[in-house]
């Protein structure tokens, strides 16, 4: 490989996909809302369904979100991360409401011996390796 082309890994999406089964009538809807031109298309509409939702309950969501102590949005923990926690003695709580990734290069047997649980409401993008060893610890 030359030495001026790199390398680019993808970028991971900053969405996860879903799956809903809608009724053949709602469904019906949707369409002639989309068609009507009040929504680009049925991701839009469902999109905005949500948001609306979420913003109508927004005081619920804040203060569950503080009494069950979660970090809110995106929570990276690297290699060094878990290695700093290992030589404090620490084990970690993982407490994320969004997105929880652990670095590729964190080995299965760093992440048992660092992390103590594991609970994600949203995505969590860990190997599958990583994932598998900490089953155990994951609500």
């Amino acid at each position: 490989m030359p030495s001026n082309v790199h390398e680019i890994r993808p970028k991971p999406s900053d969405t996860e996909k879903i799956t809903i089964n809608l009724g053949f009538v709602d469904l019906g809807q949707v369409d002639l809302m989309v068609q009507e031109g009040f929504y680009s298309n049925r991701t839009d509409f469902i999109r905005t369904a949500i948001r609306n939702q979420l913003e109508r309950h927004a005081d619920v969501v804040k203060q569950s979100t503080a009494r069950k102590s979660l970090d809110l949005g995106l929570r990276n923990y690297s290699r060094e991360d878990l290695e700093a926690a290992r030589r404090a003695g620490e084990m970690l709580h993982i407490n994320v409401l969004g997105l929880a990734t652990i670095a590729e290069d964190v080995t299965p047997e760093l992440a048992r011996a660092t992390i103590a649980s594991v609970s994600v409401l949203g995505a969590l993008h860990a190997s599958p390796a990583v994932k598998s060893a900490l089953a155990d610890r994951t609500r």
